[in-house]
């Protein structure tokens, strides 16, 4: 754990002695701050055209108006943004020389695969919680139940986890940062737009597809159930990309 640690926090410090992680953040907390004003922004201009009417207003519900749309927005985001987070992980130690010396160094591949992935986590939860820090304004306007917006915080959570494994995978197949954005981002999508694929699909293919896709399992989320087949898909996701990445660091290892 020790190990797994050391290397967590020489990742922590990389990305923020580059401008990459402060750019990501800024960026993901500027577009999610926009969003996040315009629905807040709707909800008021409905709340106020529908308190003419008391059987209209007692309908009104934070949570769907604004959060529920605010966490489809944000997941987008995290797709387009996670990874450039991921991509310099490992093609950037193959590409300077120092991967070599990092794979005959005393630390086994899973405790490297684990402090990276660790440091990439930590960044996502802080970026995540400065995000929920805007929530905060609509307890002082309104009235939002804080277990569906803990819930949908934990979907953007998992989902992120397993977009970070993905991307772990993609960087550690080549030595150039931009490919391996490309390659992570054009695979989240392609994982992304599966349900709209389901529903010109028919019978099993359809099942298969919605099973697959991202959107299907973290729409849930976003309106506050919390199914356990969601929670294990995507870590049973995040597994696998983990599982391929040491895959292929093992096999360079011993070349």
């Amino acid at each position: 754990m020790r190990n797994i640690l050391s290397i967590a926090k020489r990742e922590i410090q990389a990305y923020f002695t580059s401008p990459i992680a402060y750019v990501v953040i800024a960026v993901f907390l500027l577009l999610t701050g926009f969003f996040f004003y315009s629905l807040v922004w709707w909800f008021n201009s409905q709340a106020m055209q529908m308190a003419q009417n008391p059987t209209y207003f007692q309908q009104i519900n934070i949570n769907q108006m604004v959060f529920t749309p605010l966490f489809h927005n944000i997941s987008i985001i995290l797709l387009l943004m996670l990874p450039l987070l991921t991509m310099r992980l490992f093609a950037e130690e193959k590409k300077i020389g120092t991967e070599e010396l990092l794979f005959t160094s005393p630390v086994s591949v899973n405790q490297i695969i684990f402090g990276k992935y660790l440091a990439s986590l930590a960044v996502l939860a802080a970026m995540l919680l400065l995000s929920g820090l805007l929530s905060i304004f609509t307890f002082a306007y309104g009235n939002p139940q804080i277990a569906p917006l803990l819930n949908g915080y934990l979907g953007l959570f998992l989902m992120g986890a397993a977009f970070i494994a993905v991307g772990l995978f993609f960087s550690s197949l080549t030595e150039n940062q931009i490919v391996a954005a490309i390659l992570t981002f054009g695979a989240l999508l392609l994982f992304w737009v599966m349900g709209w694929a389901a529903n010109a699909a028919g019978g099993i293919w359809q099942d298969v597809l919605n099973y697959l896709s991202f959107f299907q399992h973290f729409d849930d989320m976003t309106r506050g159930i919390l199914d356990t087949s969601d929670v294990v898909y995507y870590l049973s996701f995040a597994f696998f990309g983990l599982f391929l990445t040491h895959a292929v660091i093992q096999s360079r290892r011993w070349r």
